[in-house]
């Protein structure tokens, strides 16, 4: 799904960037973008704000669950669903797939469900949560295993082992990414801890100005996002052969990552073709 970020000085094109993991016991869709009834009906899905903000592109065709259906999975076989945070543009999907256990951090739903502030209402909305009664809440406790440094939530229930959630708050309360260990190492989904490529830029991070703008907007905790920021430019640099990162939202990474996966599938069929 796609979105224009507009601002006086700036109008960019962004993505809602979702994952789907194959584990040994059935799908797992990380983040689930704007979903069917945010498509058919976004004007009672989402308040007039970021309609007008961000001018999203609705297409059904780009929703999570007809993505799925189009890598030849039917929709029942996901059967969890993992949440960097419950804004409007990363939890509308979560209609779409009302069978699976849906994992977030404890502290994000209580900040969604307090809707303390005006911003809080118009960025969480209740009307994507009909799930809500399926949804496993996870705590971060101190000391265990931690993952290149970072907390880690240990125990996902039903969840494939390597797949894990990573707390980075700061863009809300409990933001967090989403690490998925491959046969070439780590993927982290960093969620909206960061939106541009260059903001991990190791020599001189950057960002364009609007986007700059639309993130101290939607943050909740300032000095924790950019401290996690930086945290994530050091994790790239001291491991950047075993870990790729990527967020939510910039175009260009997802377009390398959709590439990268299409050439690996292709090379998949090719070695079970007969010759």
């Amino acid at each position: 799904m796609f979105a224009r970020a507009r601002t006086p000085s700036l109008r960019g094109r962004l993505v809602c960037h979702c994952l789907l993991v194959e584990t040994a016991n059935g799908l797992v869709l990380c983040d689930t973008g704007f979903g069917v009834r945010d498509v058919e009906r976004p004007e009672l899905r989402l308040s007039r704000f970021f309609l007008t903000l961000l001018r999203p592109e609705f297409r059904l065709d780009m929703t999570a669950i007809r993505q799925v259906e189009g890598l030849g999975f039917a929709p029942r076989d996901v059967r969890h669903v993992l949440l960097t945070h419950l804004d409007f543009d990363h939890a509308g999907g979560l209609d779409d797939f009302p069978w699976a256990t849906v994992h977030l951090l404890r502290s994000e739903r209580q900040a969604a469900f307090a809707q303390s502030t005006r911003l809080d209402r118009m960025r969480y909305r209740p009307q994507q949560w009909s799930t809500s009664g399926s949804w496993r809440v996870h705590d971060v406790r101190s000391g265990g295993e931690r993952w290149f440094g970072f907390q880690r939530v240990r125990a996902l229930p039903g969840v494939a082992q390597d797949v894990l959630l990573v707390p980075l708050p700061g863009h809300t309360f409990g933001h967090a990414g989403i690490a998925v260990r491959g046969d070439d190492g780590w993927f982290l989904l960093a969620g909206d801890a960061y939106f541009f490529a260059g903001e991990l830029d190791l020599a001189r991070p950057n960002c364009p100005l609007g986007l700059r703008a639309y993130q101290w907007l939607m943050q909740k905790d300032g000095p924790a996002r950019l401290a996690n920021q930086q945290r994530l430019r050091e994790l790239r640099r001291d491991h950047g052969e075993e870990v790729t990162i990527v967020s939510s939202h910039d175009l260009v990474e997802f377009e390398r990552c959709a590439r990268t996966a299409g050439e690996r599938a292709a090379a998949s069929d090719a070695s079970r073709s007969p010759t």
